[in-house]
């Protein structure tokens, strides 16, 4: 086995100025107390306790030492209240954290909202909202700022300052700077993660997913230890430890390549204790002893069994596995979605096919898991899956840097975003939960590793839909289709695996300016084909219907002689063109305008009247048609002299 232990691990730039801050202080022989523990590493803060250091819960308790403030930092109530105890004070907060009391401190105004993404009960972040002077709030994750803009839908009008905790998760935070942005846009953002924090995750991610199994070493109260400890298990088995002492040697059997990375706050001999375990682990021989007490174990990590279910409760399921051990399954072990019940998934007395991940002869237990042994099986679907060239089905259950994960048969599979979508340009997150199908492309035995493909699937569903299209199109068939884009020119339309396009001219029997006057991207519309080049692989399709023809309207609805009112939509100097139904335009020549001689239409009319015309010609092949109003003025003449 190898192993590999990241650069970055153990102490940051803050943990060990403040650590350095107070071995100083204590050199000097100051008596000193601190804060809250002066960073979050139970040995360090006991073997500062064992040199007279102790670590206070508040002022008060600090009966004339020094006071030392810790990393994380304090409220400015804090402050205050040592100034008023007349206490000496050491301000051992890191440096990157007390420019964030600056940036939160400042007066923003009554309509200022300061936003801090982090955890409520970190130290670090109860001591940032400590600093604020108006308004603030503060939100885990991009889910839990989204509801909080669904309850303050004023939040755009004010003025919103966002911040992060130093030790959040880099990915978590894109993700809520993305979501603030859709609302606030005009919220001013200060990327406050440490740099080392950034460093220290990307290095941990890298390592994770290149080894088969992972070790964090940190207090179980670090915060930013923690994230290491998420991001890794996302790629790899992943062991939280403390100190070298918590290691166990079956958590490792079968393991081949090692990684081992710390906390901001864990000190280097604690790494290298536990690099230096576990090279004993692995090389040291087992003493006879060892030997004969394995002998006497009825199941060993690795093994594969069958249980029996006993019970089942919400977040495990207790088994019969046969042997003097109490098997368990956690919900997490059975399957990889966060939102299943276990009540829903398994009954009692259920047979389940499960394998074995920890034994605990002192404790009497068994841990178990189903769906790492469904992975097993669905790997070799995977394997034969590459081998063959069979499409797979799957779940989307992740957006990773660089692409999608994709949860099949129990195994996750990695897809590029190169190879994601149908076009580059298309957004990885609205595949997220979507059931897709896909190609592997390549496949790790040993690490069980695959990356497939979304594309190539969707590649050939598209060239089958082009020649089943192919094969049966003819002038004019009639298809439903969706408009894809729009050019000045005209709209493309997808038939189905086919694009067609409608020029400009076959949209609409009026002239119009732009496509966009008729249809819209997304647009169902239905179309018949014009005309095909099938060298050229080109469609040309059409629109409008003939029965919308204004001109067959005309010609169903009027005659020479015909009384209507038309709108006058155009002046020249020899007469004024009046619309008589959209598309159909006539011309009231200058001398049938009136009775009178005028000079020119504009005398008499103007563009947007409505008057009422006779039509005294009509012709269809030339797309003419003459109107008067002068006619109606002596038809008028006529029947009022008839009267008389």
């Amino acid at each position: 086995m190898s192993i590999e232990v990241a650069k970055t691990a153990g102490f940051c730039f803050g943990v060990n100025r403040a650590v350095q801050m107070v071995y100083d202080l204590i050199e000097a022989g100051e008596s000193i107390c601190t804060l809250g523990p002066i960073i979050h590493n139970p040995q360090l803060v006991e073997e500062l306790a064992e040199k007279g250091v102790e670590a206070i819960a508040s002022p008060e308790e600090a009966a004339g030492r020094k006071v030392v403030i810790r990393s994380h930092g304090v409220a400015q109530s804090v402050y205050d209240e040592i100034a008023a105890l007349g206490l000496s004070c050491v301000d051992a907060t890191c440096p990157f954290v007390a420019k964030i009391h600056q940036i939160v401190a400042q007066d923003y105004g009554p309509e200022g909202l300061v936003l801090i993404a982090g955890d409520v009960s970190h130290p670090e972040v109860q001591a940032i909202y400590g600093h604020c002077k108006g308004d603030y709030a503060v939100i885990a994750d991009a889910a839990e700022l989204v509801e909080f803009m669904e309850k303050h839908p004023n939040l755009p009008k004010k003025r919103v300052i966002l911040v992060a905790q130093t030790t959040l998760n880099v990915k978590e935070w894109a993700n809520i700077v993305k979501s603030l942005k859709k609302v606030c846009t005009n919220a001013e953002i200060f990327d406050t993660i440490c740099s080392a924090t950034m460093r220290r995750q990307q290095e941990a991610e890298s390592l994770a997913a290149k080894v088969d199994r992972m070790i964090v070493v940190g207090g179980r109260h670090s915060s930013n230890t923690g994230k290491l400890f998420d991001i890794c298990s996302r790629h790899c088995p992943t062991v939280w430890v403390e100190t070298a002492a918590e290691l166990r040697a079956e958590d490792f059997a079968g393991v081949d390549t090692l990684g081992i990375t710390a906390g901001a706050s864990t000190p280097a001999r604690i790494i290298k204790e536990v690099q230096k375990t576990m090279s004993d682990i692995l090389t040291d021989d087992l003493s006879f002893e060892e030997m004969l007490n394995l002998s006497f174990k009825s199941t060993y990590t690795g093994e594969k069994v069958t249980g029996v279910v006993t019970s089942v409760a919400p977040n495990e399921v207790a088994v019969d596995i046969g042997t003097k051990h109490a098997g368990y399954i956690p919900l997490s072990e059975l399957t990889d979605d966060p939102a299943a019940k276990a009540t829903d998934l398994v009954q009692k007395g259920d047979k389940l096919d499960l394998i074995v991940l920890r034994v605990n002869d002192v404790e009497g237990t068994v841990m178990l898991s189903k769906k790492r042994l469904d992975a097993i099986a669905g790997f070799e679907k995977i394997a034969e899956a590459c081998e063959s060239g069979e499409v797979l089905e799957g779940v989307v259950t992740e957006v990773v840097r660089g692409g999608v994960l994709v949860l099949t048969n129990g195994v996750k599979v990695f897809i590029p975003a190169s190879q994601a979508t149908r076009s580059r340009n298309d957004n990885l997150e609205d595949l997220l939960k979507q059931p897709v199908r896909f190609k592997i492309l390549e496949y790790n035995r040993q690490r069980r590793r695959a990356v497939g493909s979304i594309r190539a699937v969707l590649k050939d569903e598209k060239k089958a839909l082009e020649n089943q299209f192919w094969e049966s199109v003819e002038v004019g068939k009639v298809y439903h289709g969706k408009v894809k884009s729009l050019t000045d020119y005209g709209a493309f339309v997808d038939l189905g695996g086919v694009d067609g396009m409608i020029h400009i001219s076959e949209l609409s029997w009026s002239k119009i300016k732009h496509p966009s006057q008729v249809v819209s991207v997304g647009d169902e519309v239905e179309v018949y084909v014009k005309d095909i080049d099938p060298e050229k692989k080109k469609i040309s399709l059409g629109y409008k219907k003939a029965e919308d023809n204004p001109w067959e309207i005309l010609k169903k609805n009027y005659e020479v002689g015909s009384v209507v009112e038309a709108k006058i939509v155009s002046l020249t100097q020899f007469g004024a063109f009046a619309q008589i139904i959209p598309g159909v335009d006539g011309l009231i020549h200058i001398s049938q305008i009136s009775n009178e001689r005028i000079n020119k239409p504009s005398d008499v009319l103007k563009v947007g009247d409505v008057v009422k015309v006779k039509i005294t010609e009509i012709d269809f092949d030339k797309k003419r048609i003459s109107l008067s109003i002068k006619a109606l003025l002596n038809d008028e003449a006529e029947e009022a002299a008839d009267a008389e």
